[in-house]
């Protein structure tokens, strides 16, 4: 979390803004996504690459007599509003450590693709944590507040950083990474969800009896990113659930060809999927892939987005 997070939080409680916190938080693509073979606790060892990109989830906290949610928004009927979110998750763990009540009602605006590998369900958790703990005027430690999040998920921890980061362990364990510019990027969005642990599944059918090797970060990729080279960073894209997302949804195979011959540098399947990704070298190009992959029918709609994208924000009252 940045020194710019940690000010608006303490501003949020210093003013005494206690009506309603509205956190943003951003969505996730993964550059490189290195599986490791499976532990013994059923986890992967992961060098995953995150970079946060401009498609964003609002979360708002206002004071409630019990924990309730609620969610608008594409795709809102296809998030839970029960304790399974892990937004509700974020606001009970937060307030098990201070021990008070989790009450609060969670209102979320969804704009990140739903089930769609890009961690809208983390971001939310994210979201939700640092908006309640500015609501109830916690001041909470940033390194309890990664805590959390790791405890909610391994995606949860970049949700809340923002930027670009090397996530190891089974990603919860992050180093920021610099970027040198801004790159680009096309997202189409597929009917319906693709299970995260169903793909890691069809990973581990895919390698048994092969020999997994340990998952590294790409140095040529760390360096793209590091100096802003958009051409370097499409030749090392890459995702080791790739084969697994579409050997369970071979139609996406057409969207990322139709993506490619559009004039995308590089195309993948963002982290567990079913989304695709598109690193385009410009904003024009980004419109254009963009209008041909809605024309194609091989999607359900497209997107356009930068990064990088700073983590978990709390924004100014209204």
């Amino acid at each position: 979390m940045s020194d710019a997070v940690t000010d608006a939080v303490t501003d949020a409680v210093t003013d005494a803004v206690t009506d309603a916190v509205t956190v943003r938080v951003p969505a996730k693509v993964n550059v490189q996504l290195a599986v490791g073979a499976a532990r013994p606790d059923g986890f992967h060892d992961l060098a995953n690459v995150f970079l946060a990109v401009s498609l964003y989830d609002e979360v708002t906290a206002t004071p409630a007599e019990t924990l309730t949610i609620t969610c608008e928004g594409p795709d809102a009927d296809k998030v839970p509003l029960d304790r399974t979110n892990l937004a509700a998750r974020a606001a009970e763990l937060l307030a098990a450590r201070h021990g008070i009540s989790p009450d609060v009602h969670l209102h979320i605006a969804k704009d990140i693709p739903v089930a769609g590998g890009m961690a809208g369900g983390s971001a939310d958790g994210a979201g939700a944590l640092l908006a309640c703990d500015a609501l109830w005027g916690l001041d909470t430690p940033r390194e309890t507040l990664l805590e959390i999040c790791a405890e909610l998920g391994s995606d949860v921890p970049f949700s809340l950083v923002g930027g670009a980061a090397l996530g190891t362990g089974r990603g919860e364990k992050l180093t920021e990474l610099p970027v040198g510019g801004a790159f680009h990027w096309v997202f189409a969005v597929a009917d319906g969800g693709l299970s995260t642990p169903a793909v890691y599944g069809e990973f581990d059918r895919l390698t048994e009896g092969v020999d997994v090797p340990e998952p590294t970060a790409s140095p040529v990729l760390l360096d793209a990113l590091r100096t802003g080279d958009t051409t370097a960073l499409a030749g090392a894209l890459t995702n080791d659930l790739q084969a697994a997302a579409l050997s369970l949804r071979p139609s996406l195979a057409a969207t990322l060809t139709t993506g490619t011959e559009a004039g995308a540098l590089a195309a993948l399947v963002s982290g567990s999927g079913p989304t695709t990704a598109f690193l385009v070298k410009d904003a024009e190009t980004a419109t254009s892939v963009a209008a041909t992959l809605k024309a194609s029918g091989t999607c359900r709609t497209a997107r356009v987005a930068t990064s990088p994208a700073p983590g978990a924000t709390v924004l100014p009252s209204a």
